[in-house]
């Protein structure tokens, strides 16, 4: 049986727009379940286990700026971490697209929801034939924002059929994790687009050549074009 694994996470809300929270982002990391990464699953946890970190579950927006559990971290721990995960998406055998929308230029969170349901809905039927070769297509989220659980629900029960919705918790799922990481590297990559970019991320990534040339353009060639 052929399975298809899509794991989705968010970046923003759906708030009024702020010089803070200029986008919203979906993001979606696809795996064929009957490609194995347990090793590099594996793998990671091990390169997590020497640095200490047993069992932590990555998010990368706070490692970029230093909060929650990376408050006591210094910049080079930080990165370390940073650039398991990275790894991880780079060597395991995922693709992944992400969907986004400026805030700026949306009225209300109908629009925002409308406009993100109708690039989704395009990306569905441009690759129908392939999502129709899997006798299972399982759409993991964790229920994070109703409005995000609505829209999924409605894009894909009305283009596939009997897709299958599982809620989860990021901490039991490294494929989370990375649809985490995407979101917060298509964040990056936007400010950067549009002259946001922060002291916290110059200061994490050194320079935004450095930030090209070592993630953005790696990540690219993961995406589900």
């Amino acid at each position: 049986m052929r399975e298809l694994s899509i794991f989705i996470d968010e970046s923003g809300d759906f708030g009024e727009y702020s010089f803070h929270s200029p986008y919203y982002i979906i993001t979606m990391i696809f795996h064929n379940q009957t490609v194995d990464i347990q090793d590099q699953i594996k793998h990671l946890d091990e390169e997590l286990s020497y640095l200490g970190l047993d069992n932590i579950c990555i998010h990368t927006g706070p490692i970029i700026r230093r909060e929650e559990i990376y408050k006591d971290m210094n910049i080079i721990e930080r990165r370390q971490v940073f650039n398991k995960m990275m790894a991880f998406i780079r060597n395991a055998d995922i693709r992944f697209k992400t969907f986004n929308i400026k805030k700026k230029h949306i009225k209300d969170t109908v629009e925002a929801t409308g406009r993100l349901s109708r690039q989704i809905s395009q990306f569905i039927r441009e690759h129908y034939t392939d999502f129709l070769t899997f006798d299972a297509v399982k759409i993991y989220y964790d229920n994070g924002q109703v409005e995000v659980s609505k829209l999924l629900s409605s894009v894909f029960n009305a283009l596939l059929p009997n897709p299958i919705f599982r809620k989860v918790m990021p901490s039991d799922y490294k494929l989370f994790q990375a649809a985490d990481f995407i979101c917060s590297m298509e964040l990056v990559r936007l400010k950067l687009e549009s002259n946001q970019f922060s002291k916290s991320e110059m200061t994490f990534f050194g320079s935004q050549r450095y930030l090209k040339q070592n993630y953005l353009n790696i990540l690219k060639k993961k995406e589900w074009k």
